[in-house]
């Protein structure tokens, strides 16, 4: 497909996108996993079958098909066929339990549910009609017309991760999803080129976004590696020589805490992708450092489409800051009263463009409320440097208020984190009778390193305030991460010990 550098111009809505990529270069890669590969043409006709088997289910215009299944090749056409209908499609997480799928299944009111044999068990008694996956396989030949291409109608419902209350369904149109496709393409500057490898979960939109929707309209290929594992994602590389991959924090460490022997080939990759939570500069720097590869740090929300903000491929980086607003976004920083904070000043990340959500599914005083004044207010605290990176501090909920004193968890965390004893850090708020709350830190050390409680405590009170220093630490194993890989500080909080439990 080098005679098409890119197809962003092209694409008018994604239902037409296997097809384009048919006529254009039919026997160009577009997808492949550990079954199978899929070439442009073949994959238009998998499409094309696939969405006349669900029609003849009574998939339709409007509908909601929810999805259960490992990433795989079988996933993407599932959403593409339904996309084809005119239909919207709802990726479940495979591990959660039969009372969570079958929440997200009602909640999206999902007409059909779209599984594997190996998860029939968590849908016994729902009220969606259930297909297995081999129940809708049909030859390429048939086909029910041409896509439907009504911009504006639903083509994702993303589950937040329900770190507070139950999980809320994130609509986003097919507008949201090719405007947001050019900021990727162009941003990352994607060309027929590039091969992505997908290592993040298919059912989050960084997922479907970043490692599939923008490379297939760049006009270049997906592999999709069915999990990540350490021991084995180098040799992967090797093999199918991508020339990027998106990955979370939690990866990257893993990645870097190989044993030194691992010196992998990476002359394929032009770059990385870090989002889902803030990097530490340091892990950043360890990173790059070991693999020659740069990570380009970014940040976004489901309910902004995946990004917002990202460093450049080619231009200034700053480890430790989220980056510059993409073209065609606004991103400002608002105080209590939504009104804007000048340069270094901390508040509210607020955003507006054609990647915002429409609302949330059924919530619409919630949704009111986030997308108010027609800025979507993130929940994030931020500010902006004298050079307009974006330098996040941290969760608006997870700021811990002592005394009428404002601290931030992750100011906390970054000082834990210079100890050189520790791998990985949160910081929470355990309630107070005097002062409201205190700050209390989980730590978990460097493999064949040791650092006690109060040695870490001593630490922090050379780098911090007096009331910045966390009361307790808590040596641990492992932190609680979501499906996502962020810490999963409500967890946490319940694991406070009491103040008479002994440590």
């Amino acid at each position: 497909m080098g005679r098409h550098p890119r197809m962003t111009q092209m694409v008018m809505h994604l239902a037409a996108l296997p097809d384009e990529r048919a006529a254009s270069d039919p026997g160009g890669a577009c997808l492949a996993d550990a079954r199978r590969e899929l070439d442009n043409a073949t994959f238009a006709a998998e499409v094309r079958g696939m969405s006349a088997a669900l029609a003849e289910v009574g998939v339709g215009r409007g509908d909601v098909v929810a999805v259960v299944l490992p990433n795989s090749v079988d996933l993407v056409t599932v959403m593409f066929a339904t996309w084809r209908l005119g239909a919207a499609l709802t990726p479940v997480n495979p591990a959660l339990t039969k009372r969570e799928t079958q929440y997200q299944v009602t909640d999206s009111g999902a007409q059909l549910l779209v599984l594997d044999d190996s998860s029939l068990s968590k849908v016994e008694g729902g009220v969606a009609r259930v297909c297995v996956l081999d129940e809708l396989r049909r030859d390429g030949a048939t086909d029910v017309g041409p896509p439907r291409m009504e911009p504006e109608e639903l083509a994702l419902v993303i589950y937040t991760g329900g770190t507070t209350g139950r999980p809320k369904g994130v609509m986003l149109d097919h507008a949201n999803l090719v405007a947001t496709a050019a900021m990727i393409v162009d941003w990352f500057e994607m060309t027929a080129a590039d091969r992505s490898l997908l290592v993040l979960p298919l059912f989050h939109v960084n997922g479907i976004m970043v490692s599939v929707v923008s490379p297939l309209v760049a006009g270049g290929s997906t592999v999709i590696a069915s999990r990540f594992d350490p021991k084995t994602f180098w040799d992967l590389v090797e093999r199918v020589r991508p020339t990027f991959f998106s990955a979370v924090p939690t990866i990257y460490a893993m990645l870097t805490g190989l044993p030194a022997e691992v010196r992998p080939d990476t002359s394929s990759l032009r770059c990385v992708i870090c989002g889902a939570a803030p990097m530490q500069a340091a892990a950043i720097r360890d990173f790059e450092d070991r693999y020659g590869v740069g990570i380009l740090e970014g940040y976004g929300q489901s309910e902004g489409t995946v990004v917002t903000t990202a460093n450049p491929l080619n231009g200034t980086r700053k480890p430790g800051s989220v980056g510059l607003p993409l073209p065609g976004q606004e991103v400002r920083i608002v105080g209590d009263d939504d009104e804007p904070l000048g340069s270094g000043r901390v508040g509210e990340v607020t955003v507006r463009g054609p990647n915002v959500m429409r609302g949330y599914l059924g919530k619409p005083e919630e949704s009111a409320h986030t997308l108010r004044g027609g800025w979507l207010h993130s929940g994030d605290l931020g500010r902006f440097d004298d050079d307009g990176y974006l330098v996040l501090v941290d969760r608006l909920k997870d700021m811990i208020i002592r005394g009428g004193e404002n601290i931030y968890p992750k100011e906390i965390e970054d000082a834990l984190y210079a100890h050189p004893s520790v791998a990985d850090a949160a910081v929470v708020g355990r309630p107070d009778r005097l002062f409201g709350e205190e700050p209390v830190a989980f730590v978990v050390l460097r493999p064949g390193l040791a650092a006690e409680p109060d040695e870490l405590i001593h630490h922090c009170k050379t780098l911090l305030a007096k009331f910045k220093v966390p009361r307790a630490v808590y040596i641990v194993a492992d932190l609680p991460k979501t499906a996502i890989g962020k810490i999963d500080k409500p967890v946490l909080r319940e694991r406070i010990p009491s103040p008479t439990t002994p440590r």
